[in-house]
């Protein structure tokens, strides 16, 4: 799983079509991708378990997100 995982961090090129978000204002998909981010790092700091797959969201909201939001 971490394989696949990294495979597609490798592959990242901007952020995939989320089908709870269909309209051109994606400030919701930001939000929600930042706060799942966030949960990810907590939940993986309270196990003690690498945080690699969270990147994922990470990579998702920053291409997403202003930058003057993300900085």
């Amino acid at each position: 799983m971490a394989e696949d995982i990294k495979l597609k961090l490798c592959r990242y090129k901007t952020a995939p079509f989320d089908s709870r978000f269909p309209n051109q204002n994606q400030t919701r998909n930001c939000w929600q991708n930042y706060l799942d981010f966030q949960r990810c790092q907590r939940a993986m700091d309270a196990r003690g378990a690498d945080a690699t797959p969270c990147q994922w969201y990470f990579r998702v909201y920053k291409s997403l997100c202003p930058t003057s939001w993300v900085s």
